[in-house]
Formats: C-alpha cells, structure tokens, sequence
C-alpha cells in the first residue's frame, strides 16, 4: 500500500523517542505516513520538525497559524485554525503538528472539532496533527484545519504555539516536499490588584444590550446574510458604529452577558446542533460548546446570581428546563404546559433569575407563572389576552421585574408594577412596529421602544424623559431587543 510522507514517523527501535529530542537532532531514514507523524515534530525548540526527513525544492508556498488570542483566560476554549497556501499544482497532500509550550512546560491541551484531525500526548505535551483523512490527497492550492486549544487552568505567563508543516508531492519518497515551521504567542492575563471589595453585580443592575458597558441598551440589529450574517450596533457611549460577521440566518440570536464584565456578548445558538457560540467583548475571541437540542427554546440568563448569564434551554416537548450553571452543575426542571412561552427575569429581586412562563391561551385570558428563585414558591396572575407580546423587565426600577405586555392592536403597554401589582398603560407605536424594550437612558428603568421596520426607525419613550428618535439599520434587519419578547 502506497506510504504517504507527511512527516517523519518510523523510528528504528534502537533509536527510540529519546533520539528525536537530542541536541544533534539525529533522526535516522525512514518512511511516513499520512495518518499524521509521532509526537515530537512540531518544531518547538527542543523537537525536529518535517525535515529531518523529508528534502525538498525551495519554497513557494505559505503556513501559519490563526486565531490564536491575544491574551488567554485560564481554563477558556479557544479555535485555532493552521492553514496551508501554495499556487504550486504539483503541491497534491497536506499535513501539519502542532504543540503549545509555555517556556519548555507543556501549556493546555487540543481537541478535536472533525475527523480532519487527532490529538496525541507524548510527554505530558498534547500535539494537533492531521489524520489520513485530512492529508487531502490529491488536492491542490492549500488545506486548512480547526482544532480547539483549551488553555491551562491557571496562568502560565506567554503560550507560544509551535507547528511544522508538509506540502507534499504526493510521490510516496521523502523527496520532493516542501517543510516550512510557524509560530503564534498569546498572553498570559495580566495579574490586577485586588479591588476594594464591591458587592457582585447582578442581573438587575445590568443593562441588557449593552455591548460597549455604559449601562444602557445600545441600538443593535442582526442583519440576515445566509451563513456570513452580520451584527451592527450604534455605541451610545460614543455614537460610533461597530459591526461583525458572526453566524447564520438560521441561528437563534441569545446576546446576554456571559463572560460577567457587564458587556453584552454577540452569541447565537444553532438549532440544528444544539451549540451555542459566544463572541467574548474582551477580545473577540470566541468559544462554543454543546447544550440543548433541536426543537428547544433557548433561554440564556443569570440563573445563579454570580454576574454570568447560563447557557439555558426550555424544552417545549416535555415541559422541561435545562439550566448549564457557570457555577457549576446542571439544574433540570419541569415547569409549564402545552402552549407556554418562556419569559425568564428576576421577579423577585434576589439577583437570580427565575423560570418563568407566558401562557397566553388561558382559561380566562393570558397567564403569567413565576418560580422564584428564591423560595420556590409558584405565583400566577391573569393579565394580558392571546394576541399580546411579553416585554418583561423592571420598568419602575426597584430592581424587580414587572410582568408586562405590548398590545399590537393598538400600540398600548401594560405594566403590571412589581411594589404592589397595580397597572398603568400608555400608548407608544404602531401596528406593524416590533417592540424593542430596554434602558435607553441609564437610569436604572426599561423604557418603551418600538422598531419601525418600513424606514428602519427606532423610537425610545425614555423614562428619564423625552423621546428618542434615530434612523438605524436597513430592510430586512432583525433588532436584537427584541429577541427575547414572546
């Protein structure tokens, strides 16, 4: 069978692994294979790399690696992609390892995101190879791989990540090959002194949709672009623009605050596989994991008051919740009835957030029922009717939030006081608006607002006072405000 020679990976016996780290660097002949080389071939400083096997013409092609952070969180997942590029059509297989080291000490671990790739140990170090799979026999112009680092728990100071690569010919000999090695740095986090102790921010004392953290809701729209959609919002701090490419028309848009810097985080969760993908507004790194299945409603908040919104689904099928806790843990929970539509928020005021649901075909018009978090204890009240939308949020800012509904029919809102359960009602919008709620003006109080799709105009009924007026997005745009009204 035809031996394929993406790096070097027989070693006679009576060399042994111990051979490929000496000061020499003698690696003796041998063949290769596609299934990717032994650990040891990464070329960081103590390794060989491809060419201690493999010679070759000059080079004419490009390697690198990308995506690596800036700086690394201790204990965060990271994606990584090492790319091949060669305008050079006898260039016919790919292969490539790679290892990350901080200073000589192995520094976090790879896995795996497809079968393209495998991951090996070999002294306590983890290596990201190609598998035969992924050597792209017989293709031409580059190859490109993905893997996930995920850096070490605690702090180890500057990650160099360290790779050697193949662009290969494809003859079967060791002749022939191109070899080139790369290298990426990323920092360690930058040690802070220990602040004055504040008490822990919670939900309530966050504005949602604020993405540049001047505690108020930015204008912010989702722009449908098959699978290179985009994010825009209007900074309110500065009246700059800010806008990325981040996932698909199809996706589910979850913008909350994950990371628990008091930013909201652009994140979406995908139907068809369950993940979720957050955008950290640290960095712009990126991490992803899976939780929840097709069919389930995403509900992302802060379900155990530590300043972090959980990845949270609600399961319509079987009535049930799932809470990943960014404490820890997995709560699951039955809650709720055929019909029912999730409308978590921290009703009680205990900085967590309380499953809750709006049942708008009740008996005698629709239903609000709340767990609270913090006694358990189930409360319902009757308010609102089928054709309403949920807009919950602490309107009157006593840190609660207040059961509310805007009446399509009509554009009146409905605010159903947290104090005392008394209600008043205001007319703000049109029809054929899409309400947008949020804390427009920072004063600590979610403010009417209405998305007017026809011109792509957003009107804000500040509750410090005045109307907000402002032309933002173009036809077609979602407002990301709205992506947890029911």
């Amino acid at each position: 069978m035809k031996k394929f020679k993406i790096a070097c990976v027989l070693i006679f016996a009576a060399v042994g692994v111990a051979g490929l780290f000496t000061g020499k660097g003698v690696v003796p002949s041998a063949s290769s294979f596609s299934a990717g080389p032994p650990a040891g071939f990464s070329g960081a400083p103590d390794e060989n790399d491809c060419t201690a096997c493999h010679v070759g013409p000059s080079q004419s092609g490009q390697f690198a690696i990308l995506d690596a952070p800036a700086t690394y969180v201790p204990g965060q997942t990271y994606q990584l992609r090492i790319r091949h590029t060669n305008t050079d059509t006898t260039r016919k297989r790919w292969g490539f390892q790679m290892t990350a080291l901080a200073g000589q000490s192995p520094a976090g671990t790879f896995s795996n995101l497809a079968t393209s790739t495998q991951v090996i140990t070999e002294s306590g170090r983890s290596y990201a190879e190609q598998t035969q799979n992924g050597s792209f026999a017989g293709q031409s112009g580059g190859a490109q791989w993905t893997v996930n680092w995920i850096a070490p728990s605690t702090p180890m100071g500057v990650v160099k990540f360290y790779a050697a690569g193949n662009q290969a010919n494809n003859d079967g000999t060791s002749e022939g090959d191109q070899i080139y090695t790369t290298s990426a740095t990323s920092q360690g986090p930058t040690p802070t002194p220990t602040p004055t102790p504040t008490p822990t921010p919670t939900p309530t004392s966050r504005t949602a949709f604020d993405f540049d953290g001047d505690q108020k809701a930015d204008l912010s729209i989702f722009r449908p672009n098959g699978a290179v959609s985009e994010w825009w919002w209007l900074k309110s701090s500065s009246g700059g623009n800010a806008a990325l490419q981040f996932g698909a028309n199809t996706d589910r848009l979850v913008p909350v605050d994950f990371t628990g810097d008091g930013k909201t985080d652009v994140a979406f969760w995908r139907p068809s596989t369950g993940e979720w993908f957050v955008l950290r507004s640290e960095d712009f790194s990126f991490f992803a994991f899976p939780f929840g299945a097709n069919g389930d409603v995403p509900v992302p908040a802060d379900f155990d008051g530590d300043g972090k919104a959980d990845a949270a689904v609600f399961r319509e099928s079987s009535l049930t919740w799932f809470i990943s806790r960014s404490t820890g843990g997995t709560d699951i929970i039955g809650f709720g009835a055929t019909g029912d539509k999730s409308v978590v928020g921290d009703y009680d005021g205990d900085g967590k957030a309380d499953i809750a649901i709006y049942r708008p075909g009740g008996a005698n018009g629709a239903e609000w029922w709340v767990r609270r978090s913090s006694t358990g204890v189930v409360f319902a009240v009757q308010f609102g009717n089928i054709t309403d939308k949920a807009v919950i949020g602490d309107y009157t800012g006593d840190g609660k939030a207040d059961i509310a509904f805007w009446r399509p029919s009509n554009g009146n809102w409905f605010i159903l006081r947290s104090e005392d359960f008394s209600f008043f009602a205001f007319p703000f919008g049109a029809s054929t608006d899409i309400p947008v709620p949020g804390d427009y003006d920072g004063d600590g109080k979610i403010d009417a607002a209405v998305f007017r799709p026809s011109n792509s105009t957003w009107f804000a009924n500040k509750s410090g006072g005045g109307t907000l007026i402002q032309q933002f997005g173009i036809t077609g745009d979602v407002p990301l405000p709205n992506a947890f009204v029911r």
